[in-house]
């Protein structure tokens, strides 16, 4: 099973492959707590993604991020694969 650091790269690569632009947010003390890992645009609507390695839980703040991101009607979810990333680009 793959570190999360390297599945990131995965899905960033592939993202950006399909003509994604993804931001690849890296958690400072600076920044507001929960923000998922990847930020992405793509065919003109805003995504939200947290990768998690399989199993991988979401903490209460990460989750509650994911739904007020869903609540301004924008895409959010975890994610922890390839396909699971290109899915959530689905949803509309």
């Amino acid at each position: 099973m793959p570190r999360e650091s390297v599945l990131q790269r995965q899905i960033i690569k592939h993202l950006r492959g399909i003509g994604a632009w993804v931001f690849n947010v890296h958690g400072s003390p600076y920044q507001q707590v929960g923000v998922p890992d990847l930020l992405v645009a793509y065919q003109g609507r805003f995504y939200a993604m947290e990768v998690k390695k399989p199993g991988g839980i979401l903490s209460p703040v990460q989750a509650k991020v994911i739904e007020e991101i869903r609540a301004s009607g924008s895409v959010a979810g975890r994610v922890e694969s390839i396909e699971e990333a290109v899915k959530l680009l689905e949803e509309k």
